[in-house]
């Protein structure tokens, strides 16, 4: 799309306003919100330091940006879509970050899976993704903002609806998904079926397969819609890895296969059988994926879910059809190899966990690395094979040459930085558990 036709668009369409997004660290969108008569030209100003922001909305300014510097934003065209939830006529577009002089922001998430792309397309290979999103709804809870008070409403508003894979409990809910439905598909996401996971008031919404920049675009959006319309409906939704420890974890599956330039599949042969090419990824995610956990679970309640057998990875075995394993390879026809990493939580920026799986591919197939052998049978009884814990995981990122190779040392150094940050926040916080029941007993 010109810059023209997207001005066509916009009047087409009777736009008044129009949201600059940027993905921070987070995957939360940073940016403006402009009347639609300021958009020609296309070139706005935002600070560096949303990528020094934390979760908890404090900074971590690195002493190269001291001062606080600007970077220029441009948008990709490309993403220019309506919000189909906004009173008034708005339309949002994903901006890409450049330097003063030109030069990308390759601190930037969207930049950084840019990136990895680029190796793979420098081979003339193409990556294909296709995510699964998991998400907790719950009606809105008057008594408290806390997570502990959200727990409780989804016990008592949803219970009823404990019935996995069930579509007749769908139907309870058919105005939310409807319009959820309807809101995806103006906004060109390729949604596909939609679940009931083993959690009361737990769903999963399949994405149809496509380029991983436009899947990641279409994850970070997706997240924000479900929020809104969440809202209209009188609910609330979170993504959290692992709500409570007797409820199943929310994951963000990521299903992955590369093409050549004449549209095959490289990971089947002509023969139909499984090529070098699909076990050197495999092994790649197997020798490097622990290097790169952090971008798969990025805060502390990540490895809530990692530590529970509630169809949550614990190793990073494989194999065909088994959903015990961290990386499953669905049973499929040899043109629909593909491998399903279902180690990330849905609590990913989903432009870093597609990054990390597709880096992790790549290094595998360069380096012909090997696999283990595929996994036969029930992989919870295999050896704990991931970091127990968020610093162990920060540190494993800190040191990894690989990790810097394909993301960038520039990214690894802001990222590592504001999850220390995180890190040493959440630290300072007492549990509930600690007042709960060592204050009693100690």
């Amino acid at each position: 799309m010109t810059e023209s036709e997207a001005l066509a668009w916009l009047a087409e369409q009777r736009i008044a306003w129009v949201e600059t997004a940027v993905p921070d660290m987070a995957g939360v969108s940073r940016g403006k919100l402009l009347p639609v008569s300021q958009f020609e030209g296309m070139r706005f100003k935002l600070p560096i330091a949303v990528f020094g922001q934390t979760v908890h909305g404090t900074y971590y300014m690195p002493r190269d940006n001291i001062v606080d510097r600007d970077m220029v934003i441009a948008p990709d065209l490309h993403t220019l879509r309506r919000m189909p939830w906004t009173s008034e006529p708005t339309a949002s577009v994903m901006m890409d970050c450049y330097t003063a002089d030109g030069q990308s922001v390759d601190m930037a998430p969207r930049a950084v899976l840019k990136n990895v792309i680029g190796q793979f397309e420098s081979r003339r290979w193409h990556p294909i993704i296709a995510p699964e999103v998991e998400f907790y709804l719950a009606a809105v809870c008057t008594e408290s903002r806390s997570q502990a008070g959200f727990r409780a409403q989804v016990d008592r508003d949803f219970e009823r609806l404990a019935d996995p894979y069930g579509t007749d409990r769908l139907h309870d809910l058919d105005g939310f998904f409807m319009r959820l439905t309807e809101c995806c598909r103006a906004q060109d996401i390729p949604l596909g079926a939609v679940s009931q996971e083993l959690g009361a008031g737990q769903f999963e919404v399949n994405f149809m397969h496509g380029p991983p920049l436009k899947a990641a675009d279409d994850v970070f959006h997706f997240k924000m819609t479900v929020k809104q319309l969440a809202k209209v409906h009188g609910m609330r939704a979170t993504f959290l890895a692992k709500l409570g420890s007797e409820k199943p974890g929310s994951s963000l599956h990521v299903h992955q296969s590369v093409y050549d330039d004449q549209g095959t599949n490289i990971f089947s042969g002509s023969d139909g059988a499984p090529t070098d090419a699909f076990y050197g990824y495999l092994g790649g995610l197997q020798k490097h994926m622990a290097d790169f956990l952090l971008l798969f679970a990025p805060y502390p309640n990540s490895y809530r879910r990692l530590l529970s057998h509630w169809s949550s990875p614990t190793n990073l075995e494989w194999g065909v059809d088994n959903r015990t394993v961290g990386l499953r390879v669905p049973d499929s026809e040899p043109a629909a190899r593909r491998i399903e990493n279902r180690l990330a939580g849905s609590d990913v920026n989903p432009y870093l966990a597609i990054a990390g799986t597709l880096a992790c591919g790549f290094l595998g197939m360069t380096e012909k690395a090997a696999c283990r052998p595929p996994m036969p049978g029930s992989a919870w009884d295999a050896p704990f094979a991931l970091h127990r814990h968020l610093y162990e995981a920060l540190e494993a990122l800190r040191l990894s040459a690989s990790v810097r190779k394909m993301l960038g040392q520039v990214f690894v150094r802001q990222y590592v930085a504001v999850k220390e940050r995180e890190w040493h926040e959440s630290d300072q916080r007492v549990p509930p558990w600690e007042l709960e029941e060592l204050s009693v007993v100690i």
